[in-house]
């Protein structure tokens, strides 16, 4: 159940990546799995890497999703910009040529 909890925040917090540059790994499906996988690891990690049941999920369970899933489209997004750069690069190294 917190499973589920993680991924809908993840969710959540995808939708406003709308108002961001799209600068991420693999465009806007790559936000959304930087999300995802994000939200979902540190949940785990926060847990002791157990997953909590339907009697031990609450509201903080859900909230624990939102630092995983800012990081998670912070490392996507990070890796997209240094691609963006590096094409950039290439690019204005062929027209000077």
């Amino acid at each position: 159940m917190g499973v589920l909890a993680w991924v809908m925040m993840a969710i959540a917090i995808w939708h406003f990546t709308v108002f961001l540059p799209d600068r991420c790994w693999a465009g806007i499906i790559g936000a959304f799995l930087g999300c995802l996988l994000g939200a979902i690891a540190f949940g785990l990690v926060v847990n002791g890497f157990s997953v909590p049941g339907q009697d031990d999920t609450n509201i903080l369970t859900a909230m624990q999703g939102i630092p995983g899933a800012a990081l998670g489209y912070g490392v996507f997004y990070w890796i997209g910009a240094r691609q963006e750069a590096a094409a950039a690069h290439d690019e204005d190294e062929l027209l000077a040529t």
